[in-house]
């Protein structure tokens, strides 16, 4: 089971009861377009044809979602009402799969590990960066953190594109997607980075539970801003992956050792590169079941 509670979205507490069962949900990873799997995951399939139309699925989704949320208007959606962004395609992608295989939300981590600084970077382009007020802040905040993980040897990038559809809100789900995201960055060898997150749906309170915290400057926090591009309020959060809450932890632990087994699908096929993402020779995939995955127990509320 996935937790016997309810998730209020705006308060965070507990509400009706819901079982959320393993085989109701299930979690897809799409790597960036052209980069190939590390040899750690074990469920991998190259398909270049389904990786596009999962791709396109999930900008569809994430077009609804956020064009009935208003967040973004009818024109920033392509004809066949895909929400496409330059990024997708250099992304991670942790999807959520409902019974009939259908993506039901969608988060992205992007790295940037090759930015140098701010001015390189996709979060340059956030509202607070423009902000007459705390925009130094904010990108003097940001290099703070670039040279974090430079100086721990951390990959440094950004979470962003998180949706889920209207059914799987109020559900373990949601904070099962960034639990697993967090598991993603164990995988991939450590990352720090950042996270502009809305205060809509309690989106933001679920990363702060989960151990992110505000962007801060010699002990000043940024403040939430409000973004007229997606017409929300919204958080400058910053995450490390080797520093999640203690309550988290165990669960995180657990999701980055079963997400060896997890469905991914590539667009690209295997390299060296994912031999060298901890540094030592992983072992050849097996056959694995596809959808693998231990039911974890995540702490709630």
């Amino acid at each position: 089971m996935f937790g016997p509670k309810r998730i209020n979205g705006a308060t965070g507490k507990a509400a009706e009861p819901v079982h959320i069962t393993s085989w109701q949900t299930e979690l897809v990873i799409l790597p960036p377009a052209r980069t190939p799997a590390p040899r750690v995951f074990q469920n991998t399939e190259w398909n270049r044809g389904r990786y596009a139309q999962m791709l396109a699925e999930m900008q569809r989704l994430r077009g609804s979602v956020y064009l009935r949320d208003g967040a973004i208007q009818p024109g920033a959606l392509t004809p066949d009402g895909r929400h496409k962004l330059t990024i997708d395609d250099l992304s991670w992608h942790i999807l959520l799969l409902d019974g009939d295989k259908r993506v039901s939300g969608c988060l992205r981590y992007l790295e940037e590990n090759p930015a140098s600084r701010f001015d390189e970077l996709w979060i340059r382009q956030s509202a607070l960066s423009r902000c007459p007020v705390w925009g130094k802040t904010f990108r003097r905040a940001v290099e703070l953190e670039m040279t974090r993980a430079l100086r721990r040897r951390r990959r440094f990038g950004a979470v962003g594109g998180w949706a889920v559809a209207e059914e799987r809100r109020g559900t373990i789900d949601p904070l099962r997607m960034v639990l697993a995201t967090c598991g993603l960055f164990r995988l991939l060898g450590g990352c720090i980075g950042l996270a502009t997150a809305t205060v809509r749906h309690g989106s933001a309170g679920i990363l702060r539970r989960i151990g992110l915290a505000p962007l801060s400057v010699d002990g000043l926090e940024l403040p939430p801003y409000w973004d007229p591009h997606y017409q929300c309020q919204m958080e400058a959060l910053r995450f490390d992956s080797d520093l999640p809450s203690p309550k988290y932890a165990k669960a995180i632990d657990e999701l980055s050792c079963d997400m060896e087994l997890m469905p991914v699908v590539c667009g690209e096929g295997r390299t060296e590169w994912g031999d060298r993402v901890r540094g030592v020779d992983s072992p050849a995939a097996q056959p694995a079941i596809l959808g693998a995955f231990r039911p974890a127990v995540f702490p709630v509320g």
